[in-house]
């Protein structure tokens, strides 16, 4: 095993996390996992990191944000720092798609008789 190696969690699959993100914010955090020191930090900039992954600038602040939103990360600029993964997400707290969301709504509307 190499001196500089680090592995991906496997509950970040088994677990749902990676649920919450899309292409763009995986890209980050698989940057972010590979290159942390051991508490999980790294100081690369925006520019850099924009440049390392393809990302407009508008874009890195997305994917940051919705690992920030996801609690994979913690972001204090210029500092990132990779989280531990919790134990696995409830239906509820993961993010729900826009089929799912509008079918619980309609069901929700259901419930109350028909509201607006």
């Amino acid at each position: 095993v190499p001196a500089q190696f680090s592995w991906v969690d496997h509950r970040l699959v088994r677990d749902r996390h990676i649920d919450r993100c899309d292409a763009q914010a995986a890209a980050l955090y698989l940057f972010l996992v590979t290159v942390a020191d051991a508490q999980g930090l790294s100081y690369y900039s925006d520019a850099v990191l924009a440049r390392r992954l393809s990302m407009l600038p508008a874009r890195l602040a997305q994917a940051r944000a919705d690992l920030l939103g996801a609690g994979l990360i913690a972001y204090q600029r210029p500092l990132y720092q990779v989280l531990a993964l919790d134990g696995p997400l409830p239906v509820e707290a993961r993010a729900l798609g826009a089929d799912e969301r509008g079918a619980r709504i309609e069901r929700l509307r259901a419930a109350l008789g028909g509201a607006p």
